[in-house]
């Protein structure tokens, strides 16, 4: 993410106000979202005028959306501590992504002098595994035309109307075959009925 802008003047070495915002809470052009952590622990979006949470702020990771959060009694950046919390609700919420030998590693390399070697390590580790996923649906694309996802999904949608084509083949075989199986023997009981 990028630097913001702050506008606003020193008060105690704090900015007195955050990121520069048009009179709509809109970003300015290049600017981060911003969004706002009360001392009661909520987090407030200028942009969308509303308390959100930790899913609304992985919903802007994902959506790629650029943002800052601003601690708003001491005008600090905490989005860094913010997106640690959003980490560990994921990792507690599903299958973790981070082994526990992982995470212990990682918490040894600080303060080492490998410590900004590490960090650089994992953030272009990332950016390749990223790459290489962008690559994959690329190729995936070429072969298939269209996104996989939707020309897999076209050929299960085609597979399912064939089977229930199928199937009501089969039921009008059936359907048909009781029938006359039902008609043959009300025949038969009427030449074997001795009433008759």
């Amino acid at each position: 993410m990028s630097e913001p802008h702050f506008d606003g003047k020193q008060v105690d070495g704090k900015q007195e106000n955050a990121i520069s915002q048009t009179r709509d809470n809109q970003p300015r052009e290049g600017q981060p979202r911003v969004v706002k952590k009360y001392p009661n622990r909520r987090l407030y979006d200028t942009v969308e005028s509303r308390y959100i949470t930790l899913a609304d702020i992985r919903r802007l990771v994902m959506d790629k959306i650029d943002f800052i959060v601003i601690d708003k009694k001491s005008q600090d950046d905490i989005t860094r501590s913010i997106l640690l919390q959003v980490i560990a609700e994921q990792e507690h919420a599903g299958e973790p992504l981070m082994s526990q030998d992982f995470l212990s590693q990682v918490i040894r390399s600080y303060g080492g002098a490998m410590q900004c070697l590490v960090g650089s390590y994992l953030e272009q580790s990332l950016k390749l595994l990223s790459n290489q996923q962008q690559q994959m649906r690329e190729h995936m694309r070429g072969v298939f035309g269209n996104d996989a996802y939707d020309s897999i999904a076209a050929l299960t949608q085609q597979n399912i109307e064939r089977w229930r084509s199928v199937q009501d083949d089969i039921f009008k075989v059936m359907s048909g075959a009781a029938a006359t199986a039902r008609k043959d023997q009300r025949a038969e009981d009427t030449e074997t009925d001795p009433r008759s």
